[in-house]
Order: C-alpha cells, then sequence, then structure tokens
C-alpha cells in the first residue's frame, strides 16, 4: 500500500481548468496571494471586472473577463484562468544560464530558485505564453511554480484547494486527460481541450465551451522559438564542443612543452642595467 502511494506521488501530474464551471468567483487568486506571501499592488479600472489587468511579479495567476456575443447573438461571459502553462518543452528551461528555471523531477512542472535568478530576462523573451514577469526592485523573475511546497508534500495547489465549484483539478496525467476528454463529450458543442498538442503538452490545460480562438489574450499556435530551437539543438553543443576543444588544446600544450617560462632576453635585461651602471 505504502508503495502505491509513493508511485502516485511521483506520477507526472495536470492541473485541469475547466471554465465551464468558473463562476470567477477569484478565491484561486486570492489563494495563491495568501500562500505565496504577495502582496497586493494599486491597480486601475480597465472597463470590466477583470483585475488585475495582467500577470504581475505579485500576479502568479488571474482570471480573464470577457464579453462574449455568440453565433445566436446571445451574450455571454468567458471566464479564463491564465498562469505558467508547465511546458512540457520548456523555452525557458532551454534558456536559463543560471539554472534558476528547472523540470520537477517528480511533476514534470517547471520551479524557479529565485536566489539563483541573475535577472537577465531570457525566459521572458523565450516563453511563448509570456508568463515571467521581472522585478526592476528585486532584479528577479517571478511566476506560477505549481506550488511546488505543497504539491512535493502531498497537497493540492492553492487554487485548486480553494476552487469551490471544481473547476479546477489537480491530478495524475492520464486520468486528468480523460477527465478532459469526457468533459468535452459533455460539453459538446465546440468544446474543446487547450494545451495538449503543443511545446510537448503543458500541465495546465483547459476544457473550454467554446472555440479557443474566441477567447481574448489566449495563444493560438504557442510555440517555442526557433532561436531557442537553433541554440539547443546547434549552437549550445557546438559552443561547449569548442569550449571542449580549447580546453583540451591547452592541456597538449601543456604536456608537449611544459609550463610557460620567462624567455632568455628577458633574463639579460638585469645584467645589462648592472653593466651600465658600472
Amino acid at each position: 500500500m505504502l508503495q502505491r502511494r509513493e508511485e502516485s506521488k511521483m506520477a507526472e501530474k495536470i492541473k485541469l481548468y475547466d471554465d465551464a464551471k468558473c463562476t470567477a468567483c477569484r478565491g484561486c487568486q486570492l489563494a495563491c496571494k495568501q500562500w505565496n506571501g504577495l502582496k497586493a499592488g494599486q491597480t486601475r479600472n480597465t472597463g470590466n471586472y477583470q483585475n488585475p489587468p495582467s500577470l504581475q511579479p505579485n500576479t502568479y495567476m488571474f482570471i480573464h473577463f470577457q464579453d462574449y456575443v455568440d453565433e445566436g447573438g446571445n451574450v455571454k461571459w468567458l471566464f479564463r484562468k491564465e498562469a505558467c502553462m508547465h511546458c512540457t518543452d520548456a523555452a525557458c528551461v532551454t534558456v536559463c544560464p543560471s539554472g534558476a528555471l528547472y523540470y520537477n523531477k517528480e511533476f514534470k512542472t517547471v520551479g524557479l530558485n529565485r536566489e539563483k535568478c541573475i535577472g537577465c530576462k531570457e525566459c521572458m523573451m523565450a516563453c511563448p505564453f509570456a508568463v515571467p514577469c521581472y522585478d526592476a526592485a528585486t532584479e528577479k523573475i517571478y511566476k506560477c511554480d505549481m506550488c511546488e511546497s505543497r504539491i512535493s508534500n502531498g497537497l493540492d495547489p492553492a487554487c485548486v484547494k480553494a476552487c469551490p465549484t471544481g473547476a479546477l483539478k489537480w491530478g495524475d496525467k492520464d486520468a486528468m486527460l480523460k477527465t478532459a476528454a469526457d468533459r468535452v463529450k459533455e460539453l459538446g458543442g465546440n468544446a474543446a481541450i487547450y494545451g495538449d498538442k503543443f511545446v510537448g503538452g503543458t500541465h495546465m490545460m483547459y476544457v473550454l465551451k467554446e472555440k479557443a480562438d474566441v477567447y481574448e489574450g489566449i495563444k493560438k499556435d504557442p510555440r517555442v522559438p526557433f532561436s531557442v530551437t537553433l541554440w539547443k539543438s546547434w549552437l549550445k553543443p557546438l559552443s561547449l564542443l569548442a569550449a571542449g576543444g580549447v580546453i583540451a588544446g591547452s592541456f597538449l600544450h601543456y604536456v608537449i612543452h611544459g609550463p610557460k617560462r620567462p624567455d632568455p632576453e628577458d633574463n639579460n635585461i638585469p645584467n645589462e642595467k648592472a653593466e651600465g651602471g658600472k
């Protein structure tokens, strides 16, 4: 029984968001703030109920509010949770030079060790979802880490724990994918899964009741930038090979010629000066 529990804990997991069950109560936003100790910031009214307007260093997730007119002329709300998607092929992890961004070995989510962050902003430019946020005051990057301190101890992410309607679920990847597929069939119409077909699959996925392209701000075709692919596949290995060649060449030179010694001409300079002073 203990072995089964350990295997379950080690399984790759996914957070599933069902927008048809979401009431936009924003309990998840508050839970995220509380668990991560994030301070509130001054915001501005942008003409709707969405607040804050975007991800920020002190806001790891928020709920999109959108007025939508469907094909029948009916006006309805569309809600969408926005946060780090935790890509399987994460561009941010690939480009991070300090190792601050990494894959969680147990759940395959993307973690962040802020102590290692050097504030280079490479992850901001590489992320296809524009998630990482830079704080000029601390010169660090901030983003959702899927409540790593919670999930590593067998707890659900704070946002999932706080959701009163079951719009957010956390579970094993295979089980969540089945749940998503069953839910799409149940909703029918234009319902679809979002997140399973790009960047190797994401560890936060949506069940959307409408086509993805009607949701404001959603990335239609997110992919790892070509520059990152080029660096990962060609330039980085070549640079490591070149660095290895330089080290090997230096060592070979040392073995053949030995350490560098002063030139004989340099040794005669003090004697010439001494003779000139006689």
